[in-house]
């Protein structure tokens, strides 16, 4: 389950490079980063709350202290640092949601975070009514 603690690690460190790039990008906006390179700056906020809450979410139910399936912890963390990624990546690619490679890599984010998530709640669950 240390997994989810070092997805969390990431995450946090994801939160902290976006936090960063997008003060920059405000405040001392660079000719060809603002606007050329960093194209979408409100999905790049989107990215950075997801990643917030998916580091939150690690830290959660790694703090329950229930034990998981190791595949799920996995699942999760993976899911967690490649659900924000579909932002992340759609904030300086300005056609994103047009082509397929990225359509194919939201759909197999979406379907992993979707497992390993629902496999955790299914765990927990079960722990609760067992007790």
């Amino acid at each position: 389950m240390e997994v989810l603690l070092i997805g969390a690690v990431l995450m946090i460190f994801a939160v902290l490079a976006s936090a960063w790039l997008m003060t920059f990008a405000r405040w001392f906006p660079v000719k060809g980063i603002d606007g050329d390179f960093l194209v979408d700056y409100k999905t790049l906020i989107r990215a950075h709350i997801d990643f917030a809450l998916m580091a939150l979410f690690c830290l959660g139910f790694y703090a329950v202290k229930v034990p998981l399936p190791i595949i799920a912890c996995w699942l999760v963390v993976i899911g967690g640092l490649s659900n924000p990624g579909v932002f992340v990546i759609a904030a300086f690619d300005p056609d994103f949601w047009n082509k397929p490679v990225w359509r194919i890599y939201s759909a197999l984010s979406f379907a992993i975070t979707t497992i390993g998530f629902g496999w955790v709640c299914v765990s927990l669950s079960d722990y609760a009514l067992s007790l």
